[in-house]
């Protein structure tokens, strides 16, 4: 759809509370922008709705170019919630376009990720094996379940990653006998992150340095999993540092 400075305010800004809508900024003037506009166009309908294009013509409509500040053209801006979150700027070929619209929808795998049965995390694993989301949801269920030797094959090809790392840390701690893991996994295992959290840096004084190691990344791990800006995870951290220096 064209969109004025009129229109923009609701066609782009208010939409992309509701969708992700893509503005390509263009004029008649540039031979670029006509190769890029079916391009895009044939991307953004292949995707059935789930993101809209917006274009403006910077001739038309020089405040909205502006506001954007847009100073060459083709340019290309994804706004999500009323805010600009992706952008490019030239022709870009059709791979690197599918790659920049990916960023914006939910691939098959995220979809079934959020669904989260074994199932759907095998699937997802299936359409895109280096899905790193997938690996991890798998493995976390596996390990919850006893499937350790699952688990531990699942997670080998994310070994790189601390979360992969604190699953696998997690499957060894529950087969220690010492009163804070013990406690530390069982609260684990019902999602108490916060009792879980505690009991295992609490442990970490009291214990050799195998086991201290194991601790840490399983500590670590819950960190990844949930966010480095999580409450839990920031009240956690310097006690954490603490324990182990």
């Amino acid at each position: 759809m064209e969109v004025t400075e009129a229109t923009f305010n609701d066609e782009v800004l208010e939409r992309s509370r509701e969708v992700p809508v893509v503005v390509d900024y263009w004029a008649e003037w540039c031979g670029p922008c006509r190769h890029l506009a079916p391009i895009i166009e044939a991307a953004v309908e292949a995707r059935s709705g789930e993101v809209v294009l917006a274009k403006v013509n910077i001739d038309q409509n020089p405040a909205l170019a502006q506001g954007a500040q847009v100073s060459s053209i083709p340019a290309v801006k994804a706004f999500v919630d009323g805010k600009v979150v992706d952008e490019f700027v030239g022709l870009l070929p059709p791979p690197q376009i599918d790659a920049f619209l990916n960023r914006l929808v939910p691939s098959k795998a995220d979809r079934l990720v959020e669904i989260g049965d074994e199932a759907s995390l095998r699937e997802a694993l299936e359409h895109d094996g280096s899905h790193l989301p997938a690996r991890l949801s798998l493995g976390r269920l596996l390990a919850a379940e006893g499937r350790n030797d699952e688990a531990r094959e699942i997670l080998e090809p994310a070994s790189f990653d601390p979360t992969a790392e604190g699953i696998v840390a997690r499957i060894e701690l529950a087969e220690v006998d010492q009163p804070d893991v013990a406690a530390g996994i069982a609260a684990l295992d019902r999602e108490d992150f916060d009792g879980a959290l505690g009991h295992l840096i609490d442990a970490v004084p009291a214990v050799d340095d195998d086991l201290r190691e194991l601790l840490r990344k399983t500590v670590v791990g819950i960190f990844g999993q949930l966010g480095d800006q999580h409450p839990l995870v920031l009240k956690h951290r310097k006690r954490l540092a603490r324990s182990l220096y």
